[in-house]
């Protein structure tokens, strides 16, 4: 890299230009950073025109030091004739990373804090929830096979599947909150369109044989003769999640709206200036 200037009617400015060999195979080059005009760096600097170039000419050298270590080649040695010891991982899933970024964004941890407060339990509530979060976005299944997904993560569990159980307990008791706080957090990533909310309904069947006070028996998507629970629904006009409740599967779905209607107005602090379309 090298110092350039470009010099107009009233100034003078310095930039650091980086030569490359094109793809036509040609030398060019490029500003690879603009350092300033010569009043602002002789002020900066307390100098003269040659002490401005004299540093410039040192960032230029220092850019170029950064330059060369970032695309150095790095050689990795591997010896055919050693072998992986039995059961020793060497390979980590990674694709969660970009969906902690959102629940970092959506503030999990002031979440699960809050929560922390009204309960008394030793795991990390946090990391099992989001861990649950991967799972079931990457491969969805039981909570035994989701903390075994789990175990697979660059950043490995640091607790137990006793762990998942019992904070399963706990996310049922404050879903109502999770839901609020994450509705409200969701502002910071994406403007939440509320004037239109879709309401939509399906159920969930156990296999299991004898109903009880939640699971009953009514009429399944799936066709099945198992109990059932109902789930509601609501989205905003983007199509994004905004609430969900359940309901006793041999209850009518439309007398699942109004419960959670007004759940949305009094814990979500939205107008009740929306319209409501049901969707089949």
């Amino acid at each position: 890299m090298r110092v350039t200037t470009s010099k107009s009617k009233n100034s003078e400015s310095f930039y650091i230009n980086y030569a490359y060999i094109g793809k036509n195979g040609k030398n060019t080059s490029k500003v690879f950073k603009k350092l300033g005009t010569l009043k602002e760096l002789s002020e900066k600097l307390n100098t003269d025109r040659d002490g401005v170039m004299a540093w410039a000419k040192e960032q230029a050298r220092i850019e170029t030091e950064k330059h060369k270590l970032e695309s150095e080649n790095v050689s990795v040695d591997f010896h055919p004739n050693r072998l992986i010891n039995s059961n020793e991982q060497r390979s980590f899933n990674c694709g969660y990373l970009f969906l902690q970024s959102i629940c970092k964004s959506l503030r999990f941890d002031n979440i699960c804090r809050n929560i922390k407060t009204r309960h008394n339990y030793e795991y990390n509530l946090q990391s099992i929830l989001q861990d649950l979060i991967y799972a079931r976005i990457l491969s969805p299944s039981s909570k035994k096979s989701s903390f075994e997904f789990a175990e697979n993560l660059l950043e490995q569990p640091k607790y137990e599947l006793h762990d998942v159980y019992r904070a399963l307990s706990t996310l049922s008791v404050e879903s109502d909150f999770i839901q609020a706080e994450l509705y409200k957090n969701s502002h910071f990533i994406h403007n939440r369109n509320t004037k239109i909310l879709y309401y939509d309904c399906t159920n969930y069947f156990f296999e299991i044989e004898e109903a009880d006070e939640l699971r009953k028996y009514g009429k399944s998507k799936e066709h099945r003769p198992n109990p059932i629970i109902g789930m509601g629904l609501f989205m905003d006009a983007d199509g994004i999640p905004l609430s969900f409740d359940i309901y006793p599967g041999n209850q009518n779905e439309q007398l699942s709206l109004k419960p959670l209607e007004r759940k949305i107005i009094s814990d979500f602090e939205c107008s009740d200036l929306f319209t409501v379309r049901i969707l089949d």
